[in-house]
């Protein structure tokens, strides 16, 4: 881990739609550690700051893939970015996924929107093994089919389940409208042996960790992403305190557990 941005060529780059792209990196030095999946790092946008973004993949080569939405100023150079742009990217940051912890038992990964890129490299892993993991089950909600991120790369996965739903369908859309949550029904898994990874906007997080709870999955064994304003990513500013927690070292991934009554408390 390093305080100062190590530079980082951009090798590829793909637009995943209308305001999100896929960045693939490789250090243009000294590779930075070895990033596991759930961690984040602070990508810096050489003249207008840096912002965190976990990693939606990792090569054995030392470089990183960052899926990016344009929200704002830095991210807005990010997806700007072209191939033969450096940027400087800090870190490993904060805790995983923790997938081997679900070794021999069900698995249930939940995405919401942009959450899909962080769970990338999870579903990866996972399906890498298929003989370690009982049931792989994938969840896909997102606004619109236009917001769904890449389409044909989940519609390949070899899944015990893998189901897609969205908000606001589009005349083409043949797909589930509602709510993720609605597709927990069809996945396959026992409750009681179940380890589930959910990552989204807040709102999806918790009605998904809570339907999770309530259908039988222990708390400890949900494992949640969660998003706070982390600027440092050291622990130092304060900026993503979550009551006890500093996200940026506590999290982002913690269990539900932790999370549920801190996330219970408005305006937190």
């Amino acid at each position: 881990m390093t305080a100062v941005p190590v530079p980082h060529r951009v090798v590829a780059r793909r637009a995943e739609t209308t305001d999100t792209v896929t960045l693939r990196f490789e250090p243009v030095g000294p590779a930075l550690p070895d990033f596991r999946p759930g961690q984040f790092a602070m990508v810096h946008s050489f003249g207008r700051g840096e912002i965190p973004v976990s990693v939606s993949s990792v090569q054995a080569t030392g470089g990183l893939a960052h899926t990016v939405r344009s929200v704002g100023a830095v991210s807005d150079g990010l997806c700007a970015a072209r191939v033969g742009d450096v940027l400087g990217i800090r870190g490993p940051y904060g805790t995983s996924w923790e997938l081997e912890r679900a070794r021999g038992r069900d698995v249930v990964i939940v995405a919401g929107g942009i959450g899909f890129a962080p769970l990338r490299p999870l579903i990866l892993a996972a399906l890498a093994e298929p003989a370690a993991y009982r049931r792989v089950n994938v969840l896909i909600g997102a606004r619109t089919p236009g917001d769904l991120i890449a389409r044909k790369e989940v519609e390949s996965w070899a899944t015990a389940y893998t189901g897609v739903t969205v908000d606001q369908p589009d005349p083409d859309w043949r797909g589930d409208v509602g709510v993720v949550t609605q597709l927990l029904g069809r996945a396959h898994f026992d409750p009681e042996d179940a380890w589930a990874f959910v990552c989204g906007p807040e709102p999806m997080i918790r009605a998904t960790a809570r339907e999770l709870a309530h259908r039988g999955v222990r708390r400890d064994r949900v494992r949640v992403s969660l998003e706070r304003n982390m600027r440092c990513a050291t622990g130092h500013c304060g900026h993503c305190q979550l009551g006890p927690l500093l996200v940026c070292q506590a999290g982002p991934v913690v269990g539900w557990d932790r999370a549920e009554p801190l996330l219970s408390v408005r305006e937190l």
